[in-house]
């Protein structure tokens, strides 16, 4: 049994590592294809970075993104949740705020982004603009959760008089949770995307500033140092906060699953 959940476990690395490598190597074949101008080699990148990082550029610009990021998706999550809960148990709330949600998610990112921009100095408009985009996925998900809170355990709690603490606990939160966990996991990495744009746009500070002044003295090098940045934050995030995460809140589905 022990070997077999170390085969499981090993599987996904492998096939994962061999993504990256198959990544890569097409990089490479790109650059050898197109030229620096185009496409920088893994090597180019690589020095970018590393003169980027002994430059003193990186740590701070990681900073300002993390915190426009940040900043923005827990004021997101935060108005998500609670307006999606409200609408999921009330039915006049969610006819009156659905079709707001739906008009917000069809504005693109980057109109938000113009808009924050005039009506917002500096950091704020980025914060703004994270904020906008993954309230309204938030609030879908939070309302769906709440409409189907009552359901067979809920009734079957309810039935064994169980007290209003374990209720929150052990049957709302994880039914919720379940529900918000994957909009929180795909929102976390949008405000990433939507910071480093708005920052492009914006100039104050961060990857998309990084990225912008490369842009302007065309140095693809540098410009490609920044994405794998990014990515490389992304990844860790995931890593590190999401799946740990996610393995502690699902943790109430595995009790009830008989091993295969």
């Amino acid at each position: 049994m022990g070997k077999r959940g170390d085969r499981r476990g090993a599987r996904p690395v492998l096939f994962a590592a061999l993504g990256i490598a198959l990544l890569l190597v097409l990089w490479q074949a790109g650059h050898l294809a197109y030229g620096s101008l185009v496409l920088p080699g893994l090597g180019e990148t690589i020095a970018a970075l590393w003169r980027m990082t002994l430059a003193g550029e990186v740590g701070p610009a990681l900073a300002a993104t993390a915190f426009h990021a940040a900043g923005g998706w827990v004021v997101g999550v935060a108005v998500g949740v609670l307006a999606g809960t409200l609408a999921g148990l009330v039915d006049d709330i969610r006819f009156t705020l659905r079709p707001v949600a739906i008009i917000l998610l069809g504005v693109p990112a980057i109109a938000w982004i113009v808009l924050a921009l005039l009506w917002f100095p500096g950091h704020s408009a980025v914060v703004f603009t994270v904020a906008v985009v993954t309230a309204p996925i938030v609030f879908a998900a939070a309302a769906e959760g709440a409409r189907s809170l009552d359901g067979d355990l809920a009734k079957m709690a309810r039935a064994y008089r169980a007290p209003p603490a374990a209720m929150a606990l052990d049957v709302y939160a994880p039914h919720m949770l379940s529900h918000l966990f994957p909009a929180f996991t795909a929102t976390l990495a949008m405000s990433w995307k939507v910071s480093v744009m708005a920052e492009l746009l914006s100039g104050v500070g961060g990857i998309g500033d990084g990225l912008a002044a490369a842009r302007a003295r065309v140095d693809t090098a540098e410009t490609m140092a920044w994405v794998v940045v990014l990515v490389v934050v992304l990844i860790v995030v995931d890593r590190i906060l999401l799946q740990p995460f996610q393995r502690r809140a699902e943790l109430w589905r595995e009790t009830g699953t008989p091993a295969p």
